[in-house]
Parts: C-alpha cells; sequence; structure tokens
C-alpha cells in the first residue's frame, strides 16, 4: 500500500492507493463498470425500470448494485432535508458512493430525481464521464400524478409538502441525455433500450 499526501487536506487526511486497481477487479468481474443515473420526476418509474434492468443485468452474471432515492434517504443521507442545499449535498453522496461502488467494479444503477443540472454534472465529473450514462425518465406531470403511488403529490397539491419537486420546486431535464425514456415505452421497451445502449460498453477493451 503506497501512502499519498493530499495537499488541500493541509497533510491531516491522504489518499491510500491500493494494489488491487479498478482495472484489476473488473478484470475478475468480467465487464466493466460504470454508473446508469436514471433522473426524472417522483413517479415517473425510475425505481420501476432500474430494478427490472437490474435483475435482466444480474441475470447475466453482471455484478451491480442499486442505489434508490428513498433506500439512501432512510440510512445514509437521513439527516438532510428537500431544501435546495441539502438536496445538492445528498446529490453529492450520491456520486462519492456511486464511484466507491464503479472503483469495485460494479455496474451502478442509481434512481434519483435529482432536479438540478449542476448536480448531475458534479456526479458526472465525480465517476468520470466516461463512466456516466444518463437515462431520463421523461414522463409527463400530468401521468406522474396520476400514478402518485406514494401520495406525495396529493400531499403537496394540498400545501402539506413543501419543496416538491414538480410542484413547488423546479426540475431542470437534462439537455442532453445518453437516453430518454417516456411513459409510451413499457418496462420492457425501457429495459431493452437502457440495455442496447450500455451493452457495448459492458465489454472490456481487450475482449
Amino acid at each position: 500500500m503506497v501512502w499519498k499526501k493530499e495537499s488541500k487536506m493541509g497533510g491531516n487526511v491522504v489518499q491510500q492507493e491500493y494494489r488491487i486497481t479498478r482495472e484489476n477487479r473488473r478484470l475478475s468481474n468480467g465487464h466493466n463498470s460504470f454508473l446508469i443515473f436514471f433522473t426524472g420526476l417522483s413517479g415517473s418509474g425510475k425505481s420501476t425500470i432500474s430494478s427490472a434492468l437490474d435483475e435482466k443485468l444480474y441475470n447475466e452474471g453482471i455484478k451491480t448494485f442499486v442505489l434508490d432515492g428513498d433506500n439512501v434517504r432512510r440510512g445514509i443521507n437521513k439527516n438532510l432535508s428537500f431544501s435546495p442545499e441539502d438536496r445538492s449535498e445528498n446529490n453529492r453522496r450520491i456520486g462519492e458512493i456511486a464511484n466507491l461502488f464503479v472503483e469495485a467494479g460494479l455496474v451502478v444503477l442509481a434512481a434519483f430525481v435529482s432536479p438540478y443540472k449542476k448536480d448531475r454534472n458534479n456526479i458526472k465529473n465525480t465517476v468520470g464521464p466516461e463512466n456516466f450514462i444518463e437515462v431520463y425518465m421523461a414522463t409527463s406531470l400530468e401521468v406522474c400524478e396520476r400514478r402518485d403511488a406514494k401520495g406525495l403529490y396529493k400531499k403537496a397539491r394540498a400545501g402539506e409538502i413543501k419543496n416538491m419537486t414538480g410542484i413547488s420546486a423546479p426540475y431542470e431535464p437534462p439537455e442532453k441525455p445518453d437516453v430518454v425514456l417516456t411513459q409510451s415505452n413499457s418496462i420492457e421497451e425501457s429495459v431493452d433500450i437502457v440495455y442496447n445502449k450500455i451493452k457495448e460498453k459492458l465489454q472490456l477493451e481487450d475482449e
């Protein structure tokens, strides 16, 4: 193990460089590692599609892990609110966690509203642009409200929830997402569309 000084932290924190690298772990797993980032309004289908794609990849022997917005907020990010500042911190932590899984050689599927472009760009830069696939769930607000599986839109319309994305807080759509899915795409179609986008990326460069 090599100790590498991190000058920005005044020498009090050092970065550890490990003998087993990301490339070693990718070779061991037999596939590339990267982040598939699903963004869109609540109820747009992020969790549904990411879970279905996760199952497909798992059945093909791909080592994966899913990071879901609600699950992360119940654990490591349970101290954060839905203010703009805390949303950005929520996303910053997501990016760092995702990067660790990418370093571990896994395909990470992350499902988060992530309403601000700057936060999504920060995640992209954290994992590296070459390791970032952005999937925009472009389901309309009307459809999301009609689904309202969690009852959040009803509460937001009644004034019981503040900072509800799409109602009382903004959502900034991706400008150039890698994949766009809408309510017209079935679950099966959506999974196939994303899979076809990433299947070549799964291959190691020397294969």
